[in-house]
């Protein structure tokens, strides 16, 4: 696995297609609106070539958008929000991320709009089987 900057990868437990399937249900489940899925293998094995599993999922909500769209409209170089959940070379599944703080950032959008967006880590997390840590109130 490599890293870049910006962007936040978990190990899933869960095979590609099965992580983005959580992902599309909590997603939707949220309302939010799951706007494409695209299955790069699939695509590259119509074009007679070969490809690990990959996929990725767009979407997002426009009253959560729009504010950083306004703010910056080169921000839709990034929304609506994207993951990608791949398999390396041993087999193992990644699903990864924007970091919502590198978007505003990147974009130069006023801090207090990353909330708009921050919750899809969450999200991504919770498809990929990982639980956050619960406190006690």
């Amino acid at each position: 696995m490599t890293t870049s900057p910006g962007v936040v990868t978990y190990r899933s437990s869960f095979g590609v297609a099965a992580t983005l399937d959580r992902l599309a249900d909590l997603a939707q489940a949220k309302g939010l609106t799951v706007f494409a899925r695209i299955d790069f293998a699939r695509d590259a094995h119509a074009s007679g070539m070969t490809l690990r599993n990959e996929q990725l999922l767009v979407f997002g909500h426009p009253k959560a958008g729009t504010p950083l769209l306004q703010a910056a409209p080169g921000v839709g170089l990034d929304l609506p929000l994207k993951a990608l959940a791949y398999e390396d070379a041993d087999g193992v599944t990644w699903v990864a991320i924007n970091a919502p703080s590198y978007i505003v950032a990147r974009h130069g959008v006023p801090a207090e709009l990353e909330a708009n967006i921050a919750g899809a880590v969450a999200l991504v997390e919770a498809a990929a089987g990982i639980e956050r840590a619960r406190t006690a109130s």
